[in-house]
């Protein structure tokens, strides 16, 4: 029977036989949500053991090369992800690409929020704190995306930045569900990045996608106590670090506590409040926008109005 996009149980024993032996096999397949370009699976094999399977069929699919290439650089920081046991991009002989790694038990971060007490989640806080500060320790010459095979580098974040959006900006212009007044005061603040983004700082590795259904969280089964077990989907980047943070705040992530145990190490200026952060949260709206339709026009609508005084 197969599973997902044309994927047979034929194309699951290979991949799984190439990595772990021509004896291994497949016993049990479960869907698991996954992005919108690809299968996400999770296979029980004859020994009992689990693994995941992140799978495009019949495309060359070279996103996989880079997460296998950020969640080693990830796991390197000290980061909790996946570990990676395979990764191939398809060929016109063997037309599938994906990625084989580990299977990690948990729920996401919301779910856990109501398996777990207060104290419980206020703790996971504090520990998610110390994993994005590792991961932001993680500094690099210059902004640039993570890629498996090189990526345009950038000696100032709001060229990267603006390289970053551009396309997700031109693509939302287009649209009528957002009013003309307010798409011109976008155009205008897309032209002054250089000035309202500049920083001090210097380029740290982010996650870049860093919300609850990408945090995998499971209960000690000895103490009972939760916490942070996995980092899942990273997509990587050398960028400004408000960004990430403006990211876990737009979508209510993270709670005072983080912010509070975050600071301790690495304070967050006035500029990040006052104009940063309303300006990195209108871009991810818009960027949800342009991908999951009109559910976000009141508030891309609603950031473009904070991020006025600034055009």
């Amino acid at each position: 029977m197969p599973h997902g996009d044309d994927i047979s149980w034929q194309v699951m024993r290979q991949i799984v036989r190439r990595w772990a032996g021509p004896a291994c096999d497949v016993a049990e397949v479960t869907p698991l949500f996954g992005g919108c370009i690809s299968t996400a699976l999770a296979l029980t094999l004859d020994t009992g053991r689990k693994v995941v399977l992140k799978i495009s069929a019949h495309r060359v699919d070279r996103a996989y090369a880079d997460e296998a290439v950020q969640l080693a650089l990830l796991r390197n920081a000290g980061v909790p992800v996946p570990e990676v046991y395979d990764c191939h991009t398809g060929t016109l002989d063997e037309p599938f690409s994906y990625i084989l790694m580990e299977f990690v038990e948990g729920v996401d971060l919301a779910a856990a929020r109501l398996a777990c007490t207060p104290e419980q989640f206020e703790a996971m806080q504090e520990e998610l704190a110390a994993i994005v500060l590792k991961l932001h320790e993680q500094t690099g010459q210059n902004y640039m995306r993570v890629t498996s095979n090189g990526a345009r580098q950038f000696d100032a974040w709001p060229a990267c930045y603006r390289e970053i959006y551009d396309p997700i900006w031109r693509e939302v212009e287009k649209t009528a569900a957002i009013p003309v007044k307010l798409r011109k005061q976008v155009a205008k603040l897309h032209g002054r990045l250089d000035l309202l983004l500049a920083h001090d700082d210097r380029p740290r590795l982010a996650h870049w996608d860093l919300w609850s259904t990408n945090l995998l969280a499971a209960p000690d089964p000895q103490t009972g106590q939760w916490h942070i077990a996995a980092l899942l989907d990273p997509n990587c980047k050398f960028a400004h670090s408000e960004a990430e943070i403006a990211y876990l705040e737009l979508f209510h992530t993270i709670t005072p506590t983080f912010l509070r145990t975050y600071q301790q190490s690495y304070k967050l200026s006035p500029d990040y409040h006052r104009v940063r952060k309303p300006i990195y949260q209108l871009y991810s709206l818009l960027n949800h926008l342009r991908l999951f339709g009109p559910e976000y026009v009141k508030p891309v609508c609603g950031a473009i109005e904070r991020v006025s005084a600034f055009v």
